[in-house]
């Protein structure tokens, strides 16, 4: 065990910042490249001038971006230390140096390196444990807890929290024995769990023993429901942990996925959501929807007790994540959307409509143009869109005088430039979807559809849905709306579909493949949907496809893989376009934000067939990568050659791809594109884990979309073992 110093004197700024000036900066590197600039940033930070706040946030922004770390971060610890302990800028120097040693995320480092430079300045850190600030010792627990180092540290810390008797220094002592000896400070835990212990250190003790893995109790429910709410107490400890306590409690505990533990969380929400105090209630609505976002299960279990809060935004809002399962709470929304109240109506309504939409049509015709929230869930960005929008004459008779009235209302040389705000161009967006998906029983709405179309492009769609059923009259009167702005690509399209016209696609489509790579890309899409009928505009694909490229980005790349899928369309000449593919896989390789056009690659190139048999070792490439093996699998089974596939590897890719929710959908379409056959029992097993499982695999992305995606999948996953018996 290392011996430490009892006591450091302060030391003067000018020995904590020697040799600064001639360190070799230029050798290493921040997150913007060489660290020349740290010295100014260290001395100005250092002097605590005018800038100095502003250094400070330089520093963070360079040696540890986002939580990254750098080997500027590695040099730059022994100055942050020094400056510590010379009695100025003491506590931000520390909690920079805690943000260095916490972090996991190393960048051309080698791992461990930043966290071991902060443990090497420990001798200069630990005293400042018994300093006479009680700020500067907080500061120092939290700093040397991340050090991680058991010889010097821990005896540190066990020994300053048995003299410490600063309830907000004790808990964050507490914490930094936690992540150094969890066992250990689990037993300190036990005593403190009591009414008479001070809230922030009661708080760290539930904590202490929650991360230790130690059953959950009701000495620890009976702690955490007395210290509700608890983000006042939070605020007193800079662990993270405690920042959110009540939500990252009930993670913790669902995490652990078990029976006696996913109740005890669910217990312990309930006990919160039917709290008198708004506070707590409002505490444990957040800590709700992350249960519902994390357990299956949850959500059936936690709806009573959320349902009575729906005038509460986040409860509204919560519900409407559910959708339909939360049916019981329809007759509260509906009352609330009710109300002549604008913002909690629109809430309301809002969750109404993915809860019980039919419900909700009449109460948003009613209020169309006020409940922006509202059409956001019924035809935005929130709708679901595996679920239309139920038609509602009332609602579409009140659609279509808004669209009328948009139409009559928009300003001036509207027609020109798009549409002539950002809200205008959102509500007629809404109005023409859920015109879209109600197709031929909206036919009625063709006038107000073909008046709108010069302003909004997207209205072609909608036009082409309304009227595909409708009689010669009406057909040709949608025509002729789409053959005025046929020189637009997406209108074009629209005009196709509706009359089986070719000439002004054909046009639109060789104008966008000269415009640039964006518009060469949606152009080279819309020929390979028509295919051989399309031969004509071959040369234009060549023409595309020889362009010359100064800069390989993502955009690039993208529009050579839609030229050559497109050229195999129209031509069929393999020879062309296999080269072409292949490079498209060569310029992508060890790229790290070119892998999602790998991914597409792999699965778009299953048209080519045995033709593209030459791909085969670049997609077998792919399948140790669990975010590009299922689309690596579906294009093996395409292109390779039956005999030579392993079909057990490639199903233990798809499922390893699952597993880690690394490509969830595409996971389920190679496992369902292999067959029942495919699955060992084991991996059936496996599958079966996480299909019938509670704890979800949608645990990123759109928050409103979450809980939906995951039923969604699990379906999903449900069908393929149904297939595989």
């Amino acid at each position: 065990m290392s011996e430490v110093p009892a006591k450091i004197t302060a030391m003067e700024l000018s020995a904590a910042l020697a040799g600064l000036d001639a360190h070799p900066w230029a050798t290493v590197n921040h997150a913007y490249g060489p660290a020349e600039d740290l010295p100014g940033l260290l001395r100005t930070f250092a002097e605590a001038r005018e800038d100095a706040e502003e250094a400070l946030d330089e520093l963070y922004g360079s040696i540890v971006h986002q939580g990254t770390v750098y080997a500027a971060s590695v040099d730059a610890a022994p100055y942050l230390a020094r400056i510590a302990t010379s009695g100025r800028q003491t506590v931000d120097a520390l909690r920079l140096l805690g943000c260095l040693a916490k972090s996991e995320d190393e960048c051309d480092v080698e791992p461990g390196a930043v966290r071991a430079a902060v443990a090497a300045q420990l001798p200069l850190l630990i005293p400042l444990l018994s300093d006479e600030d009680a700020a500067v010792r907080q500061a120092a627990g939290w700093t040397v807890g991340h050090t991680r180092d058991t010889c010097t540290a821990l005896p540190a810390v066990r020994a300053r929290l048995a003299a410490e008797t600063e309830p907000a220094v004790r808990a964050e002592l507490l914490t930094a024995y936690a992540r150094l000896d969890r066992a250990g400070a689990a037993a300190e835990a036990r005593a403190l769990l009591g009414p008479d212990t001070p809230a922030p250190l009661r708080l760290a003790a539930v904590f202490a023993a929650l991360n230790a893995g130690e059953p959950w109790l009701a000495a620890h429910r009976d702690a955490v429901l007395t210290l509700l709410p608890t983000r006042g107490t939070a605020k007193s400890v800079y662990a993270d942990e405690h920042r959110e306590p009540l939500r990252t409690i009930v993670a913790t505990l669902l995490g652990r996925d078990t029976d006696a533990d996913r109740e005890s969380a669910i217990a312990l929400l309930d006990a919160a959501l039917r709290d008198e105090r708004a506070e707590v209630r409002a505490e444990a609505l957040w800590a709700a929807d992350r249960a519902c976002t994390l357990s299956r299960s949850a959500p059936q279990r936690l709806i009573p007790a959320i349902a009575p809060l729906a005038a509460d935004r986040t409860a509204a809002q919560l519900l409407g994540k559910i959708g339909p399962a939360a049916a019981e709470a329809a007759p509260l929304l509906a009352e609330l959307a009710a109300q002549p109240d604008d913002e909690a109506a629109d809430q309301a309504l809002a969750a109404l409509v993915l809860v019980a939409p039919q419900a909700a049509a009449p109460l948003l015709a009613g209020a169309l143009g006020r409940r922006p929230r509202a059409m956001q869930c019924a035809a935005g960005s929130h709708a679901p869109a595996d679920a239309p929008f139920p038609f509602d004459p009332a609602l579409f008779a009140a659609v279509r005088a808004r669209l009328a009235s948009n139409t009559l209302e928009r300003p001036e040389g509207a027609k020109d430039c798009g549409c002539s705000t950002t809200e205008d161009h959102n509500d007629t967006a809404g109005l023409v979807h859920l015109l879209r998906q109600w197709g031929p029983q909206a036919v009625e709405a063709l006038p107000e559809l073909c008046s709108v179309l010069p302003r909004f492009h997207y209205a072609a769609t909608a036009i082409t849905a309304v009227a595909a059923d409708s009689g010669p009259q009406q057909r040709e009167q949608a025509a002729t709306a789409l053959r005025a702005d046929a020189r637009k690509l997406f209108v074009a399209q629209a005009l196709h579909e509706l009359t089986g016209e070719t000439g002004p696609l054909f046009t639109a489509a060789e104008t966008a493949l000269a415009n640039g790579v964006r518009d060469g890309v949606e152009a080279a899409r819309a020929l390979a949907d028509l295919g051989p009928a399309a031969a004509r505009l071959t040369p234009a694909l060549r023409t595309a496809l020889g362009r010359t490229i100064d800069r390989d980005t993502v955009p690039e790349v993208d529009a050579d893989l839609a030229l050559a899928l497109a050229l195999w369309r129209l031509a069929g000449e393999a020879a062309e376009v296999v080269p072409v593919l292949a490079s498209v896989f060569d310029r992508c390789e060890g790229r790290q934000w070119f892998h999602w056009t790998t991914a597409r690659a792999a699965r778009e190139i299953a048209v080519l067939g045995p033709a593209g048999r030459p791909l085969t070792a670049r997609l077998q490439a792919l399948l140790d990568d669990p975010a590009q093996a299922p689309s690596a699998v579906l294009g093996l089974l395409a292109v390779a050659d039956p005999a030579g596939l392993d079909r057990a590897r490639l199903a233990e890719a798809a499922l390893h791809s699952a597993e880690t929710r690394a490509d969830l959908k595409g996971a389920c379409d190679a496992l369902r594109a292999l067959g029942a056959t495919a699955l060992a029992l084991e991996q059936h097993d496996r599958l079966a884990a996480l299909a019938t499982g509670d704890r979800r695999l949608v645990v990123s992305g759109f928050d409103h979309a979450m809980i939906r995606e995951d039923e969604q999948l699990r379906a999903a996953l449900a069908s393929v073992l149904d297939r595989a018996g």
